[in-house]
């Protein structure tokens, strides 16, 4: 089978890649290790920035997420059980969406199939080939059949552990890691939202998060260690530290019920360069992990694929490959300042084990500069709605 662009991964990344070129007329196939119903099945964010969802709605993929999303215009952050609001539509004009990345992945493979693009799913035993001759392939085995994809480029959107990083040579590959000493456990139950915006909340026993997904399906954290077992907590044992961390008015209106799903996510950052390599090009979580706080991994790789695109586009277009080349360089400035705010807010409201007086002092402070300052609040809202793609 011949392509111009294989694309190895089908989670958002690799399906959004797909819609923004067969937008232009480039074709494309897309090849994931998993089933479609396993894929949809994953639960991941929900934050998207104004950029990703007006970029959705440009590939008329916005009426479900207008329809079923939820503007936030701000976010509370509680220090110690005393919160303050940064309002994002008064500082920066932008807003972000809430709508689970799941729904997004569901809307893009409805969309696909519709149009009848072509998607292999239970892809096993992926390998890429000559990346950096004139026609790279890929193979792979579909219920023990080998098969074979030939393409222009390849489009590595497999995410950490999948096999399109490591097909860069180890001796050209940088890799730059900050794992955290902490995990997040996380629930989801089916009971109303505690607030209709998120809460950010530091405490001395640990950060905590309350989001949603819809009216009536909540998603909770509290900061644990790395190595905790889920099934080794309660959910009343889930409820009462959860409470014990936030505000004290959302602390008494919090509706608890039976969890649903509950797992512990460990954060790290890490970002790989280069971010191509021949005729290979790494986009969201195959080429760098930011942790959840900053709610910045689904938009990184949707901004990725949006730079890797315009620079497809200009070579099928044009002819040039200019673009293409300083694609990596491109697509670095805005990880690298998406990583920055994702550490600051990390650091800014979770309990380290090793954290001494001092450290305790500096999240203290910064807290209180970051409710009384205006022009902090700013720079919080302008990175948290999403800088320009």
């Amino acid at each position: 089978m011949r392509t111009k662009v294989a694309i190895v991964g089908g989670g958002p990344a690799g399906m959004l890649l797909s819609h923004l070129l067969w937008r232009e007329g480039i074709d494309n196939v897309v090849v994931e290790l998993r089933s479609r119903e396993y894929v949809e099945a994953r639960i991941r964010a929900g934050v998207i920035e104004q950029g990703t969802s007006d970029l959705l709605r440009s590939l008329g993929l916005g009426e479900r997420m207008d329809r079923e999303g939820f503007v936030h215009e701000g976010v509370t952050i509680s220090n110690s059980r005393v919160p303050f609001r940064v309002d994002f539509a008064a500082l920066v004009d932008r807003v972000v969406m809430v709508y689970g990345q799941t729904e997004i992945q569901k809307d893009l493979y409805d969309s696909a199939t519709s149009a009848g693009w072509p998607i292999v799913f239970e892809a096993e035993d992926v390998a890429l080939h000559d990346l950096t001759d004139a026609v790279p392939s890929i193979t792979y085995t579909v219920h023990g059949e080998p098969a074979t994809l030939e393409a222009d480029f390849v489009a590595g959107c497999d995410g950490f552990h999948g096999v399109s990083r490591h097909a860069i040579p180890a001796a050209k590959r940088r890799e730059y890691e900050r794992l955290y000493p902490f995990g997040w456990m996380g629930v989801l139950s089916e009971t109303p939202p505690v607030s209709h915006e998120l809460i950010y909340a530091r405490h001395p026993r640990g950060f905590a998060l309350c989001s949603m997904r819809n009216p009536m399906l909540s998603r909770y954290y509290v900061q644990c260690t790395a190595d905790t077992d889920p099934e080794s907590w309660s959910d009343e044992q889930f409820w009462q530290e959860l409470r014990s961390r936030i505000p004290e008015a959302a602390a008494e209106s919090l509706v608890t019920g039976p969890s649903i799903e509950k797992s512990v996510t460990p954060l790290r950052s890490y970002v790989a360069e280069p971010m191509q390599w021949g005729n290979l090009f790494l986009a969201g979580d195959a080429a760098h992990i930011v942790p959840p706080t900053g709610a910045k991994g689904l938009n990184l790789a949707f901004s990725d694929v949006y730079y890797l695109s315009e620079a497809l586009t200009e070579r099928y277009s044009s002819g040039s490959t200019t673009a293409l080349e300083g694609y990596g360089a491109r697509a670095l400035r805005r990880v690298w300042k998406a990583v920055r705010f994702s550490w600051w807010m990390t650091t800014m409201l979770h309990t380290f084990p090793d954290a001494g007086e001092f450290e305790h002092r500096m999240q203290e402070t910064e807290l209180d500069y970051l409710a009384g300052s205006s022009a902090a609040q700013t720079a919080m809202a302008e990175n948290y709605t999403g800088l320009p793609f």
